[in-house]
């Protein structure tokens, strides 16, 4: 039996790039296909062009032995085809059954039946493990990792033979990613092939079958068996070169009587967290470590002025800073980056001189007039030291991978000469060859006295990367430890007991917080 799908000598070139440049591979039915790549190697290229979003400029795509032409993304699904984009592509304003079913709306005589969708959504939810997911709430309204899962049921709603996706587990905690991989092994025992692409060679090992490994636009190695092929030889692979996980030395502090730069004090949002405090001193890296959903990117903002608390102080360099006023944090030295980079972080059809400048616009005009001439001069500097690769300060930020798009954030907040830096899943999306890269990056900033507070999802990141730890269940502050004093069990340990110990998430106990908190004036 011919594999489910073949791709053979692929080639797709755009102005001033050949972005794939001979790419191979098949999927056979039932089995997970893994595609491995640093960014910029050319999968988010082949995966538009698997969907009909692009077409090839060379090369033959083959479905069931037969070979096809995908002219636009609805060839792609009518031979049972369906992409789960990283960047997630739903409508914020309509209900998770109308984004279930968009395009394929339940429909009798002309008239649509939105109790008819609201039940076949319920029940694709519901085979997900996320019944608490509302047909009938408005998807824009859901946290990130509930946006995957309604993105997930729409690809099962399509009958699909072949699933692409792009990054699944990245805003997925752990109890999630492994109801992730229920479904895809449910999936395929049902003879559904799966292409599934991650940074993390962990979840590789665990769910996938082969893998395919691009470099540069072309396949370097096909048919790897998952379990088999050894981590370095797959980084080796992928990067030309060998790379060490490694985190960057942590320097003895020799200021750490000093005063700190940033000091969150009995800080709290009702219905997120409550009487949250730490400090960071120059040239600390603090970690918030916990699952998704306990909090941690909501203090980060809440400090960043961008939620305002119900209760609670922010001081920087001994200055309160007023509650829910962004332009006082950043005036006072504050910087964000965050989770949502692309959504939250970056205007994408702008160039990278434009993004990096965005925060500093004040310091280049003359007469009331923007000196475009001294703010590429500015961005240069950064895009040199920081290594932004291209160098192009014209070229629209879009046009990056996800690894030289964090850096045009960071190089924002470092021509702004930023005190407090705070960093939401810095190397979210990044590919491993540069997350040792910007691991580094990070505490080179440290190295240079700013105050670092960094929060991930792995766990074993932020051990790396910090000084010092806040481990944060379900809205609360569990433990503060050096990062040394910690490992991964423990931090997990943690958080489940926590979790068994008061049950229920953050909002159910509204009423006690409300009795702790007031307004902050």
């Amino acid at each position: 039996m011919p594999p489910l799908l073949e791709v053979h000598g692929v080639v797709k070139s755009f102005p001033g790039v050949r972005a794939l440049d001979g790419v191979d591979l098949d999927v056979r039915a039932g089995e997970v296909h893994c595609l491995l790549g640093q960014n910029g190697a050319g999968k988010s290229t082949l995966i538009k062009v698997l969907a009909g979003a692009h077409q090839p400029d060379a090369g033959r795509i083959s479905w069931r032995g037969e070979p096809v032409r995908l002219t636009d993304p609805q060839a792609a699904m009518s031979l049972g085809i369906a992409t789960i984009y990283q960047e997630l592509d739903l409508v914020a304003g309509l209900t998770v059954a109308d984004n279930v079913f968009l395009g394929r709306e339940h429909a009798r005589l002309g008239l649509t039946r939105p109790s008819s969708a609201n039940r076949a959504a319920a029940r694709l939810l519901e085979r997900l493990g996320h019944a608490d997911i509302r047909p009938t709430a408005e998807v824009g309204s859901l946290p990130a990792a509930a946006q995957q899962m309604v993105s997930i049921a729409r690809a099962l709603s399509q009958d699909a033979k072949l699933i692409i996706m792009d990054e699944p587990s990245a805003v997925l905690d752990s109890e999630e990613v492994e109801r992730l991989f229920a479904v895809i092994r449910d999936l395929t025992a049902h003879d559904v092939a799966v292409v599934y692409i991650s940074h993390r060679l962990e979840e590789i090992r665990e769910v996938g079958d082969r893998i395919t490994v691009l470099k540069d636009g072309r396949t370097v190695a096909t048919g790897l068996p998952a379990r088999e092929t050894p981590t370095r030889e797959v980084i080796t692979l992928m990067t030309g070169r060998d790379i060490e996980y490694v985190f960057p030395e942590r320097r003895e502090h020799p200021d750490l009587d000093a005063a700190p730069l940033l000091e969150v004090e009995g800080l709290g949002l009702r219905g997120s967290f409550a009487d949250v405090s730490f400090t960071v001193r120059p040239g600390e890296v603090v970690g918030l470590a916990g699952l998704v959903g306990s909090g941690r990117s909501e203090i980060l903002e809440s400090v960043y002025g961008a939620r305002r608390p119900t209760s609670g102080t922010v001081r920087v360099g001994g200055r309160r800073l007023r509650p829910g006023d962004v332009a006082a944090a950043v005036s006072a030295g504050v910087g964000l980056a965050p989770e949502e980079r692309k959504s939250q972080g970056l205007l994408l059809g702008e160039s990278i001189s434009r993004n990096i400048s965005l925060s500093s616009l004040a310091r280049f005009a003359r007469a009331g007039f923007l000196s475009r001439s001294a703010e590429a001069e500015a961005a240069r500097q950064q895009v040199t030291a920081l290594e932004v690769r291209p160098a192009d300060v014209d070229r629209e930020v879009r046009t990056l991978s996800g690894g030289n798009q964090q850096k045009v954030v960071l190089a924002r907040w470092l021509l702004r000469d930023c005190r407090v830096l705070l960093l939401d899943e810095p190397t979210r999306g990044v590919d491993v060859g540069a997350r040792s890269e910007m691991y580094a990056l990070i505490r080179g900033l440290a190295d240079r006295g700013v105050a670092v507070v960094v929060v991930s999802s792995e766990i074993p990141e932020v051990l790396g990367l910090a000084d010092r730890v806040l481990v944060i269940g379900d809205g609360r502050v569990l433990t503060e430890e050096p990062a040394g004093a910690l490992d991964e069990h423990r931090v997990l340990d943690l958080v489940m007991e926590d979790a068994a110990a008061h049950g229920g998430p953050m909002h159910t106990r509204d009423d006690e917080h409300a009795q702790r908190e007031g307004d902050v004036a």
